[in-house]
């Protein structure tokens, strides 16, 4: 089936229209037509070339919110009619260990993205979801429960959610747990919310005043600027968590100073340099750790929707059109967005 899209030729190129085709859905595919797309960073960067390994023509997306339109005749747990996401993943071996254990983002070898993947559909690689359409095999398909009027809000969900909920969840945190959030952007604002939305005491750190007033509104309880070093060791050894959305090399020594003794900080933004290296004694005189977390696997991010839907939590989101795409991009590139865009589906017909 031909369907439209949004993608690019080149990383040189800008995004335009263009006619991709989808395949007919097979015993255990699952056919949505997509209502709203989330724009990533790693749209940009994958569309760009700025990452090695693009594959063209690159249409991105892979925060999607939809309908299913058609389900293959070993599909149980969808039907046609019901309101579905799609995430970063569309595929996984399933025999690894890491997928025997529903950890299909760390397969051993390599999960299938939602765009940029390698497929046996023209042209040899996934395209996403700035596009008309999908077919997913029904193992990556999620259910989504939130009223009509949220399902743009919920399409960020599907990365920046389940990003940071992942690592709040693998840490524990709860009630009686302080964490700290570094960071107030598309991943950062929806740390703050599902931290607060966990029972935790949340801090929000920020290296602009002017971002004060709306971590509070986004459910933070206290914001640190961390470029004021008073206000910083007022928090000395006192966080159980702290997530660190950041993804430019900064210090992290500044961070680990605040953790209790066993305290983590875990990492989600991939810098473009390296971090400079952390003072190992800040984690050895308190048991501190350091960790990276990626995506969630399929059933967490199905337990991280529910959760969301249960406790009314959606992203900050801007609506944007499909040809507004290039503009939306130079926006973000400048933090000028709260906090997500997210794409009007039904403008790539107009």
């Amino acid at each position: 089936m031909t369907v439209m899209a949004y993608g690019a030729t080149a990383g040189d190129k800008p995004l335009e229209p263009m006619t991709i085709e989808r395949r007919t859905p097979g015993e255990h595919d699952v056919a949505i037509d997509i209502a709203y797309c989330g724009v990533c960073h790693s749209d940009l960067h994958t569309v760009r070339a700025e990452w090695s390994g693009t594959l063209f023509p690159c249409v991105p997306g892979h925060e999607i919110v939809g309908k299913v339109t058609a389900v293959g005749g070993g599909v149980t747990k969808f039907k046609v009619g019901d309101v579905v996401g799609v995430g970063c993943m569309v595929d996984s071996c399933q025999h690894c260990a890491s997928c025997d254990e529903g950890l299909e983002q760390y397969c051993d070898n390599g999960f299938v993205g939602t765009y940029n993947g390698a497929t046996d559909d023209a042209p040899g690689h996934t395209l996403g979801g700035y596009s008309q359409s999908i077919v997913v095999n029904d193992r990556f398909v999620l259910r989504i429960s939130h009223a009509e009027d949220q399902l743009a809000a919920v399409a960020p969900l599907l990365c920046a959610g389940i990003t940071t909920y992942s690592p709040l969840r693998h840490w524990n945190v709860g009630a009686g747990s302080k964490v700290g959030i570094v960071g107030i952007g598309g991943l950062g604002h929806m740390g703050v919310k599902l931290a607060h939305a966990m029972g935790a005491h949340v801090v929000a750190f920020t290296t602009s005043e002017s971002k004060r007033e709306d971590a509070l509104k986004l459910g933070a309880d206290e914001v640190v600027v961390s470029r004021n070093a008073e206000e910083m060791q007022a928090h000395a050894n006192s966080f159980d968590f702290i997530l660190n959305t950041v993804a430019a090399s900064h210090d992290l020594d500044q961070f680990l100073a605040l953790l209790k003794r066993d305290g983590n900080m875990t990492l989600v933004g991939v810098p473009e340099h390296p971090h400079p290296s952390p003072n190992v004694g800040a984690l050895i005189f308190r048991r501190r750790s350091i960790a990276g977390s990626l995506i969630g696997g399929i059933a967490e991010t199905q337990e991280m929707l529910d959760f969301c839907a249960e406790h009314g939590v959606v992203a900050d989101i801007e609506m944007i059109r499909a040809d507004q795409i290039e503009e939306a991009y130079e926006r973000m590139q400048r933090s000028d967005v709260k906090y997500r865009f997210v794409i009007d589906n039904a403008t790539l017909a107009a």
